[in-house]
């Protein structure tokens, strides 16, 4: 299943205040009559409240620049692929293969904190408590900034002692080492720019982050050749020059972003007079960490599940290898709507938490799990009515392993389905800060159901055992995330203490105005919750 967020203590909130993520406490009676909560924040500079309008088609909306980053992003990285494979040759191939996956698990280090940031300025954006979110901006940028550089310098330093415990191929070995060793150097680059994308979504702004990831995309592509082969004064650096186009995208764009924000006057920019909320904030910076390794454990532990079913197919030889890597190319591509959809289902709920909204928490689940069903279920209808044509993309003309990818991808593929709604709810549940429960379900599908289905049903079915173990966990995994949506307590979640929320620092000399939210109350006064219980497809 790829899975593939200022501190005195508070008393108790008075009737109808907002707990930190935006609920009203137990027990509360909120006045139905109007909202006290204040008006939203400026939006402009793409802003949006996902407080508002209709549901269906605001998520719709939202995700769908999401869904076009994460296309651009493969594609970029498959015709960089085809530069340095077609053009460098074997080892060189080797040799970026082997440096990416280096940057994949560093990648996975950050993406839970990355997570845990959008969360938490998606709670705040809701609750229209921009100081609030001000403040997660600042003490996150300071972290992924000191984090970026240690990072770098360490595996700039280590990156042969990496590659050699890896089991690099000696042929690749000097290869790999200049490239992964600029790649590090452009960590702090890559991991700022996508942390200020990441909390761009968050504070509801998908188009704005997607434009600037064209530009990465655009000067990427434009580059490596350029940079790879040279032309008039610039030399050609072969294999490292694909890492340089990387870093020097990546610093182009990062600035540019960094400039519009600031000349567009952006809600969430931190200007001179704000500068000491890039101190880290200890309680912010607890939960960013608390709360955002359980997410990005997420990503190590899919890591390591992939890697062993690599190894069981590779047992079965070139033939089910090729066949395997050509499916896992297009299936890279059939999951993408249900991870668009599922990140923006966890950014709409977050402001919907904030904002004690929770019949808007509810309506994001099912328009998720929907739109998923309608994506994916056309997206995989159509991979199987041209099995053929697309997977014979990633094969050579007449090659025995077509045949045998066309067998697994009709047992496998339909899994994603169940992924995607497996994704949705986790989003919507991870939200309100219930972070541990997605990652058992995960350990559970992954650890407790694929792999050893995978490897103690090959007596009986042979390779067909590794096929059918993706849709026996991808529907075990759909089913549990159903029941914890359905009856687990991620609704009493929050991303931060009581006493550390709702309390931001003042900025530009002004203390923050009150937060509260008028939500009507169900019987015996507690938020009405159950809209959100059952999804369509429960």
């Amino acid at each position: 299943m790829p899975d593939a967020a200022a501190h005195a203590p508070s008393p108790t909130p008075a009737p109808g205040a907002q707990t930190p993520h935006g609920a009203s406490h137990p027990g509360a009676e909120a006045s139905p009559a109007r909202s006290t909560r204040p008006a939203a924040p400026t939006r402009g500079a793409g802003v949006r409240d996902l407080t508002q309008g209709p549901i269906a088609r605001t998520l719709l909306v939202f995700s769908l620049p999401i869904l076009g980053g994460n296309v651009l992003q493969s594609l970029n990285g498959s015709i960089n692929a085809i530069w340095v494979g077609r053009h460098l040759g074997e080892a060189a191939l080797t040799a970026t293969a082997n440096a990416n996956n280096v940057l994949f698990a560093l990648i996975g280090l950050i993406f839970g904190i990355g997570m845990a940031a959008t969360i938490l300025v998606a709670q705040a954006m809701g609750a229209h408590n921009l100081p609030q979110a001000k403040r997660v901006m600042g003490t996150s940028a300071t972290v992924f900034g000191l984090a970026s550089v240690a990072i770098a310098a360490l595996g700039w330093l280590l990156s042969r002692h990496i590659l050699r415990w890896m089991g690099t191929p000696a042929a690749a070995l000097d290869l790999a080492q200049s490239y992964l060793q600029l790649i590090f150097l452009a960590i702090p680059l890559l991991y700022l720019f996508a942390f200020v994308q990441a909390v761009l979504r968050g504070a509801g702004d998908s188009r704005t982050p997607f434009m600037f990831l064209v530009l990465v995309v655009v000067l990427d592509t434009a580059l490596n050749p350029l940079f790879i082969f040279g032309w008039g004064p610039v030399p050609a650096l072969g294999i490292s020059g694909s890492a340089l186009a990387t870093l020097v995208a990546n610093a182009i764009s990062l600035t540019a972003l960094l400039l519009w924000l600031r000349s567009r006057r952006h809600p969430l920019w931190i200007g001179r007079s704000e500068r000491e909320l890039f101190r880290p904030d200890v309680a912010l910076v607890r939960t960013l960490i608390g709360k955002g390794l359980p997410m990005g454990v997420q990503m190590v532990m899919i890591s390591l599940a992939m890697i062993t079913m690599i190894s069981m197919v590779n047992s079965y030889g070139v033939t089910m290898a090729s066949a395997y890597g050509a499916a896992l190319q297009l299936w890279t591509y059939v999951q993408m709507p249900a991870m668009a959809i599922g990140a923006a289902c966890s950014t709409m709920a977050a402001q919907n938490v904030g904002a004690g909204r929770w019949d808007r928490v509810g309506g994001t689940a099912r328009a998720g799990v929907l739109c998923n069903l309608a994506m994916t279920g056309v997206l995989v209808a159509l991979v199987l009515l041209t099995d053929r044509h697309t997977l014979g993309w990633f094969l050579p003309d007449g090659s025995a392993a077509l045949e045998a990818a066309r067998h697994l991808n009709r047992i496998a593929i339909g899994s994603f389905v169940f992924f995607g709604i497996t994704f949705v709810l986790s989003g919507v549940v991870r939200s309100t800060g219930a972070v541990v429960p997605p990652l058992i379900i995960l350990a559970v599908a992954m650890w407790g159901i694929r792999v050893p289905a995978a490897r103690w049903l090959q007596p009986l079915w042979g390779s067909d055992a590794i096929w059918w173990s993706f849709p026996i966990s991808a529907v075990c995994a759909a089913l549990m995330a159903l029941a914890y949506y359905r009856w687990g307590g991620w609704r009493s979640a929050r991303m931060l203490p009581e006493s550390c929320m709702g309390c931001p620092a003042e900025v530009g000399g002004q203390p923050p105005a009150p937060v509260a939210a008028a939500i009507t109350p169900a019987a015996g006064g507690a938020p009405v919750a159950d809209a959100g219980a059952r999804p369509a497809a429960a």
